[in-house]
């Protein structure tokens, strides 16, 4: 076993002035179930309904954590909660201890989970069942997650419905047929695309007071924030197509970052101010950064898929999943996001005012085993990174 801490590996960076297809599984009927239906609640995915059932966190090492075995939905959320410290004394200036909470959903069931760093356990918080989820978008605060799947008796009708994460409150649908969507703390930002092209709208997390922010010609395209009052916007990635990055403001007005590039696909920092984009180049993975308000572009020593990025809050810091050994006769992305191609990744960080990469964490030697790593989480304090590993479901949880 090969213990990182507190070792890194710098790289410095040198200067210079299709959507894949998917299949719902029903669960025991021909269709899915309406979403928010109760149902007898089932635990891990040993399908028992004895509470103490629920599969165990399992430590890898003293700070890796395989969560779920899986397969859980791609997004979950990771929440910095301050609780009651038992060991402190009546005296003591610190009563309380940060704990992160992580909650995900189980890909078979629809039932919502939460783990518990400090006690290294799981509870379920919901038991709504809704078989077959594709993705999932959580609110900040882990209150909410905007959940989307496929229905219809050819799977062709795009639903999007916001499932509380405990049986407190019901949820309720969006619009059919969002073809993207992206939460913030306050507001939600969909998009819907179709032959004529797209228009985007921007509402409030309860479903009220939507409204177009912006249409275009273009019919391909994903969509995010982008700091305030400003949206990313980018041309769906194809190998065989040159796909450009826009930022938009609040008037609706495109502004070309990126572009025209294969495969391209970026990922906004929060703030807004620096874009991540990766792209390919003669069947090799590239990937650099963009300064919004400079139109500086900064080559990047290492490569993956910018969707196998996440930004810390801070947006000093981005982890990433980076292939060790990638192929150099890949159509990418096509292939990864199809499932045709795997990854054996390590974690990388990119210290963005540091100017920096080191690596964080070797899974393959800490593990044995691969990991492809998607839908990366940072809790805002930046204590916690939680990825899902493509190859087989399973959620993980690693102490930064």
């Amino acid at each position: 076993m090969i213990v990182l801490a507190g070792i890194g590996v710098f790289i410095y960076f040198h200067f210079f002035a299709k959507t894949p297809s998917i299949t719902v599984a029903p669960a025991g009927s021909a269709g899915l179930p309406v979403a928010g239906r109760e149902t007898t609640a089932t635990n891990g995915s040993n399908g028992s309904t004895n509470p103490s059932a629920i599969n165990s966190p399992v430590a890898v090492t003293p700070r890796l954590v395989e969560i779920s075995a899986g397969p859980v939905v791609p997004g979950e959320v990771a929440v910095d909660v301050l609780v009651p410290n038992a060991s402190s004394s009546a005296t003591s200036t610190s009563s309380e201890i940060n704990n992160v909470a992580i909650n995900y959903i189980e890909r078979e069931s629809g039932n919502v989970f939460l783990y518990s760093r400090n006690t290294n356990s799981i509870t379920r918080t919901s038991n709504k069942t809704i078989p077959g989820i594709e993705s999932a978008e959580w609110l900040p605060d882990a209150s909410v997650a905007f959940v989307r799947y496929f229905s219809g008796d050819d799977f062709s009708t795009i639903n999007t419905y916001t499932l509380p994460s405990n049986d407190s409150s019901d949820g309720f649908f969006l619009s059919q047929d969002i073809t993207d969507i992206s939460v913030s703390s306050t507001s939600v930002l969909t998009l819907a695309s179709g032959v004529n092209g797209s228009v985007a709208s921007l509402g409030n997390i309860d479903g009220t007071h939507s409204s177009d922010i912006f249409t275009t010609p273009l019919s391909s395209l994903r969509i995010s924030f982008a700091g305030k009052n400003q949206y990313l916007a980018f041309t769906k990635p194809a190998a065989s197509l040159a796909g450009d990055a826009f930022l938009v403001n609040a008037s609706g007005y495109f502004s070309r970052i990126a572009g025209p590039l294969d495969g391209l696909v970026a990922l906004s920092s929060h703030s807004g101010k620096m874009i991540l984009v990766s792209y390919t180049s003669n069947n090799t993975l590239q990937m650099e950064l963009i300064n919004t308000t400079t139109n500086e572009v900064i080559p990047l020593p290492i490569a993956t898929i910018a969707d196998k990025c996440i930004w810390t809050n801070d947006d000093s810091d981005i982890y990433c999943g980076v292939p060790v050994n990638p192929s150099t006769n890949a159509a990418y992305p096509d292939d990864w996001y199809q499932g045709t191609l795997q990854f054996s990744d390590r974690i990388w960080k990119i210290d963005v005012a540091g100017r920096f990469a080191q690596l964080t964490l070797d899974f393959p030697a800490e593990t044995k085993g691969t990991l492809d790593a998607e839908a990366l989480a940072v809790d805002p304090l930046n204590t916690e990174l939680v990825f899902m590993n493509k190859n087989d479901g399973s959620l993980w949880s690693y102490q930064l």
